[in-house]
C-alpha cells in the first residue's frame, strides 16, 4: 500500500521510518559503483533518524566495500537473509548455517552432476580449481576465493551458502528445480542466470543458491521491527530481481528499479529510474527529507 506524504499530517510522524536497499542492479550500478548523490542522500536520511539498511544476496566479503562507502550504523542483511552483519563491530549478529544433512545431500548431488560449486562461510569462500576458461571467468568476480580439493570442499563446516553453477540447463529455473529435488529438507533457495550480472554478460551458467531456512531478504523487516519497533507497513523496500520479491511484497512501499525484472515490477507499488543514475536519491529525498 502506498501512503502519500500528506497522510502523515502536519507535524505528524512520517509514514515511513526505514528503507531497505538491494545492491546489484539497485544501489550499485553496472560498473560496480554507487552514484555519489545516492550515497549523500542515504547518509543524510540516516543521520536524520531514518533506518537505512542494506539487504543483499551478496556474501559478506562482497558487501564490505559498499558498507565502507555508505558508513551506515545499521547492520546489513547478507547471503539473501541467511545472516545479518554488524559493520561497526565487524561481527555477525545472526547466522543460519546449513545443516550437515543438507550439506551431505548437496555434495552428493554435485558429485553426480559435476557442476561447479562455491562453498561460502561468513568470511571465507572455497571452490575447486576451474577446469576451463568459462569456469575460471565464472569464479573471477568472487572476492577472496580459495581453491581447494574436492575432499577439502566436502569437509568444510559452518556453511552459510552453497552456490551451484551449471551449464546443463537452459535457464536457472531448471537448475533450481533439480536442486530442490536432490537436496530435500527445509531450506531457502534463490536462482538467476549469471549473465544477469553485467560483469558476466554472455555467461552460459545458471546459478542456484542453497541456504538454511529463512524468510529471504524479508528477514530485514523482521529485524527492523524487533530492534527499532518499525513495523513492515512503515518500511520502504527497493530492489530489481526475483530475490527481492520477499521484502518488496512485505514492505509498506515496495519499489522496483526501472531496470528490474518484469516479475518484480508487477509486484511493486512503484517503479523508479534505473540503477545508473540518482533515482534512489530522488526517492529518499521525497519520502524522508522533504
Amino acid at each position: 500500500m502506498t501512503i502519500s506524504q500528506d497522510d502523515s499530517g502536519a507535524g505528524g510522524e512520517r509514514p515511513y521510518g526505514a528503507i531497505l536497499l538491494d545492491l546489484d542492479g539497485t544501489l550499485v550500478n553496472n560498473e560496480g559503483g554507487v552514484h555519489p548523490r545516492n550515497v549523500e542522500a542515504l547518509r543524510a536520511v540516516s543521520g536524520a533518524g531514518t533506518v537505512v539498511m542494506v539487504a543483499t544476496g551478496r556474501s559478506l566479503l562482497a558487501t564490505l566495500e559498499v558498507l565502507d562507502l555508505l558508513e551506515l550504523p545499521t547492520p546489513a542483511v547478507v547471503f539473501n537473509g541467511a545472516a545479518i552483519y554488524n559493520h561497526t563491530k565487524d561481527r555477525m549478529i545472526e547466522e543460519r548455517l546449513l545443516s550437515k544433512r543438507l550439506l551431505t545431500q548437496a555434495h552428493d548431488f554435485l558429485g553426480r552432476s559435476g557442476d561447479l560449486s562455491v562453498i561460502m562461510c561468513a568470511k571465507e569462500k572455497f571452490a575447486r580449481a576451474p577446469r576451463c576458461g568459462e569456469e575460471e571467468r565464472a569464479l573471477s568476480g568472487l572476492k577472496r576465493i580459495q581453491t581447494v580439493s574436492g575432499e577439502e570442499l566436502a569437509a568444510i563446516e559452518n556453511v552459510l551458502r552453497v552456490t551451484v553453477l551449471s551449464r546443463r540447463h537452459s535457464d536457472s529455473h531448471g537448475l533450481d528445480t533439480e536442486l530442490g529435488q536432490e537436496v530435500q529438507g527445509p531450506s531457502y533457495r534463490t536462482h538467476f542466470p549469471l549473465a544477469l550480472l553485467p560483469r558476466y554478460k554472455g555467461s552460459p551458467f545458471s546459478v542456484a543458491d542453497l541456504h538454511a531456512p529463512c524468510q529471504g531478504k524479508a528477514e530485514a523487516l523482521r529485524y527492523i521491527a524487533e530492534t527499532h519497533g518499525i513495523e513492515a507497513n512503515r518500511v520502504v523496500a527497493v530492489g530489481d530481481a526475483y530475490n527481492d520479491v520477499p521484502m518488496v511484497e512485505a514492505a509498506g512501499l515496495g519499489v522496483a528499479m526501472g531496470n528490474a525484472v518484469g516479475g518484480l515490477k508487477r509486484r511493486a507499488d512503484r517503479i523508479i529510474g534505473d540503477n545508473q543514475g540518482a533515482a534512489i536519491a530522488g526517492l529518499v529525498e521525497e519520502l524522508f527529507l522533504l
